[in-house]
């Protein structure tokens, strides 16, 4: 089977390597530019991306190519992956593309697109792209003369993005009195995410801010959480958070330098917009990733939680069609769509902040609204995907876990998006015994697949 140019969260891959060389970003742009292409108009598309060094040889060729096809482009610099969904639909444009890898190392990047309305595409709009690419059809097709495109640069973009996430922090509050450690992950966020807080009153004190082109998510950033941990105790802050690279996602820690991950973030949110009938029909989406702690929480006050695919679009995917207003990840990523169209950890960051200040509570204290259970998670490296039901030892070696959890935990086996990996995730009782169960699991899939 030929590899697939779309995964979970658009393309990724080493740059300027396959799917992501110059030549093939050109062919993507013009494929993208065609699709998108208003037959009444003319046709804009915006283009934002994180610090990577190569978004800049990314966001040439993709010029290029969408401008070939009588496209116009609004260029805005490194923004947020949410600021340009955002810009996307402000400035009645009609579709956005966002270069980045988001939480990977600076030597892979990646592109994702945004409808009109600021929503990532649905698979069937992805395939038409891919297959235009594919099947070199794009070739074929292009604009000249008059019709070619031009590009713009949208110069005030940061300070509009700035404007909108603060609106959606409470008018009656504000972050006066508390002091804050902002890892903005050396990407995206580096300018924005600080003018945010101070903006609102906090003090704060930045790491991460400071990119180079290579430095993005290196030992910091949501996913090394370790450097914003012993600044928060070391500088006798309130609380820290970190983003990543493209900042749609957020995890906290505490007074104390204690990580606060996504669900404890959903289940602190969660149960104060049941409390304030804010929370749609009740219900929290999350992943099938997710704890059932989280679950457990919610259902203490009424509340329920349901679950999607893993990936931050699937979540929306969900809340859209059953007309849910918050849901997310135990990575970090929540959407409140009363908000924003897709996930936005500052946006996220600042409903926390609010409960905070209107609980006048340390974050502490509101974590421990739930109780995880124990967890495992192993990444298996692989050198194929076959469909892990139709390896015997594999689904084997599944099926002798679940006997042993013998309904009193979980089991989710499932190939990375964006990586060549298995990701085994294991729950239960036992934090041993789990571990031992999803190494038994892991074992099988190296002896097979890797």
């Amino acid at each position: 089977m030929a590899e697939k140019m779309f995964g979970t969260d658009g393309v990724r891959g080493i740059a300027n390597v396959g799917f992501l060389s110059v030549e093939n970003v050109l062919r993507l742009g013009r494929a993208a530019a065609y699709v998108f292409r208003n037959s009444n108009r003319r046709s804009r598309i915006v283009i934002g991306k994180d610090t990577r060094i190569s978004g800049y040889m990314i966001e040439n060729a993709l010029v290029a190519g969408i401008c070939s096809m009588g496209c116009d482009v609004l260029l805005v610099g490194p923004l947020p992956t949410p600021g340009i969904a955002f810009i996307t639909t402000s400035m009645r444009a009609d579709a956005g593309v966002v270069i980045s890898a988001s939480h990977n190392p600076f030597e892979d990047n990646g592109i994702k697109f945004f409808g009109s309305e600021g929503f990532k595409l649905p698979d069937e709009v992805e395939n038409r792209i891919e297959e235009l690419v594919v099947s070199a059809k794009i070739d074929s097709l292009r604009s000249t003369a008059e019709e070619v495109g031009k590009a713009f640069r949208i110069d005030d973009a940061q300070g509009r993005y700035i404007v909108f996430a603060k609106s959606s922090f409470p008018r009656d509050l504000d972050l006066n009195g508390l002091k804050i450690v902002v890892d903005c992950a050396n990407g995206a966020a580096y300018r924005v995410a600080p003018a945010v807080f101070s903006e609102l009153g906090a003090e704060v004190i930045t790491i991460g801010a400071n990119p180079d082109g290579v430095n993005i998510n290196a030992g910091v950033g949501s996913l090394h959480p370790e450097a914003l941990a012993a600044a928060v105790v070391e500088k006798h802050a309130d609380l820290g958070l970190a983003l990543d690279g493209d900042a749609d996602r957020v995890i906290f820690v505490d007074e104390f330098g204690e990580v606060v991950n996504g669900d404890k973030l959903m289940a602190i949110c969660g149960r104060r917009m049941l409390r304030e009938r804010r929370l749609v029909k009740d219900t929290v989406v999350a992943t099938v990733m997710s704890n059932m702690g989280l679950e457990l929480a919610l259902r203490e006050l009424g509340g329920k939680l349901v679950r999607s695919a893993v990936g931050d679009r699937y979540v929306v995917e969900m809340m859209r069609q059953e007309g849910y207003n918050f849901g997310g990840e135990q990575s970090g990523h929540m959407i409140f769509l009363d908000h924003n169209t897709t996930g936005d950890g500052l946006i996220s960051a600042l409903q926390v902040l609010s409960i905070i200040q209107r609980e006048q509570k340390p974050l502490s204290e509101l974590a421990k609204v739930m109780i995880s259970l124990p967890q495992v998670l192993l990444n298996v490296r692989v050198r194929e995907r076959r469909d892990i039901a139709s390896v015997p030892r594999i689904a084997q070696a599944i099926k002798d876990v679940e006997a042993v959890l013998s309904g009193k935990g979980r089991t989710v086996i499932r190939y990375s998006g964006t990586e060549p990996l298995v990701r085994v995730m294991l729950e239960g009782e036992n934090k041993q015994q789990i571990a031992d169960l999803a190494e038994q699991i892991a074992g099988a899939i190296r002896e097979e697949l890797g």
